[in-house]
């Protein structure tokens, strides 16, 4: 009789909802744990535990409680150390104790690629003081990037055009940031011509990539998202390479399997590594109506050893996302039916959260169409048509 695999959520935001699902329709058992009753993944999952992922001893706890046969990171703000403790007590951490460290912070990442690896970023300093943001600002140019080195979906991240605004970039990062370090990153502002996420798979088979997916943001949070991104195959087959190269440096002493989600800045046929997560990424979710299996159907297939196609197409499609505007824990959403009656193929998934604050995602809107730009027009018009009401 096959073993049914446990596996321990940690994060259960709408991300973590979605792999609930897939790894559900494999027969998995799955507990969701997050900071606060019912979160979207937990509405779904078998069981569910409630508190902070950076209290390491109730994550050391949960752990033992359910001996899962996989633990499963969804958040960067871990206690990414005890997770490293477990891997070495013959727990499986996906993709790897390794992975979840060096990720969970935009240093340690930024570190691994460009010193390490020799793999091309943007010109870069840490900062843990005003002081200091101004010499990195100095080091880097105006203008230029300012983001906590551990922070969530953009949370913090502002362009600074002067060096007048460097003290409300820095009171902007900290107030945002997760965890426990008032650190952050000043980076080289890339005049790109686009940026794209690589989802990678890593699984028993080896590496495969889904095709390019282009996005757009606004306060460092994605908007919008579209695949297949058009790009040069020399570009692409860059992109590629540099992303298998950091995925293999985290393996660690893990087997590494999983979806990672690489960002890259493209300027002309320059290739430069922005970021990674060792997850699904948020982007990803045009997925759930671009490609046959999406990054959460692949991520659950990689992480349960089970067999991952070689080659994985998309039809152009996009996404779009449904914002909340205030604080609220008394709303309802309106427009579904005219939302779901838009002509074309189209889809929405709203994400089950019990809150609304300003800028919170709260859903997406789904589109696929004939070409990507009719997509993108498409996915607008159906989140559009979806609006919060509020009761407060």
């Amino acid at each position: 009789m096959a073993h049914i695999a446990t596996i321990l959520l940690l994060g259960s935001g709408e991300l973590g909802r979605e792999l609930v699902i897939s790894a559900k329709r494999l027969g998995a058992r799955v507990v969701a744990c997050d900071a606060y009753p019912n979160a979207p993944a937990m509405q779904l999952a078998d069981e569910r535990e409630v508190f902070s992922m950076l209290d390491g001893a109730a994550l050391r706890s949960a752990v033992e409680k359910h001996q899962p046969d996989l633990i499963v990171p969804e958040i960067e703000a871990i206690r990414t150390e005890v997770l490293a403790e477990l891997e070495q007590d013959g727990y499986n951490v996906v993709p790897s104790a390794r992975a979840a460290q060096l990720t969970m912070n935009r240093d340690a990442i930024r570190d691994l690629a460009a010193d390490e690896l020799g793999i091309i970023t943007s010109r870069y300093r840490y900062a843990e003081s005003l002081d200091e943001v101004h010499a990195g600002a100095h080091y880097t140019g105006l203008p230029c990037v300012i983001k906590p080195v551990m922070s969530s979906s953009g949370k913090g991240q502002s362009k600074v055009e002067t060096a007048s605004d460097l003290e409300a970039a820095w009171n902007y990062a900290v107030a945002n940031m997760r965890g426990d370090r008032a650190r952050v990153i000043v980076e080289e502002f890339i005049d790109f011509d686009y940026e794209i996420t690589l989802l990678t798979v890593r699984h028993r088979g080896g590496t495969t990539f889904c095709p390019p997916i282009g996005h757009r943001q606004e306060r460092g949070d994605y908007q919008e998202s579209w695949q297949p991104a058009a790009m040069e195959e020399g570009t692409l087959g860059h992109a590629q390479d540099m992303a298998a190269r950091v995925v293999e440096a985290l393996k660690g002493g893990g087997r590494g399997w999983g979806l990672y989600g690489a960002e890259f800045f493209i300027r002309g046929q320059d290739v430069i590594f922005s970021e990674l997560s060792p997850r699904p990424h948020d982007t990803g979710m045009v997925t759930l109506i671009s490609q046959d299996l999406s990054e959460f159907d692949l991520h659950a297939r990689a992480i349960l050893g089970l067999p991952v196609p070689a080659q994985i197409a998309s039809c152009p499609a996009a996404s779009a996302v449904i914002l909340a505007d205030r604080d609220s824990e008394d709303f309802a959403y309106e427009g579904l039916a005219d939302a779901l009656s838009s002509p074309g193929d189209v889809d929405v998934r709203l994400f089950g959260k019990p809150s609304t604050r300003p800028y919170r995602r709260m859903g997406v809107a789904l589109a696929s169409a004939d070409d990507t730009d009719e997509a993108r027009s498409l996915a607008g018009e159906v989140a559009g048509a979806i609006r919060i009401r509020y009761s407060e």
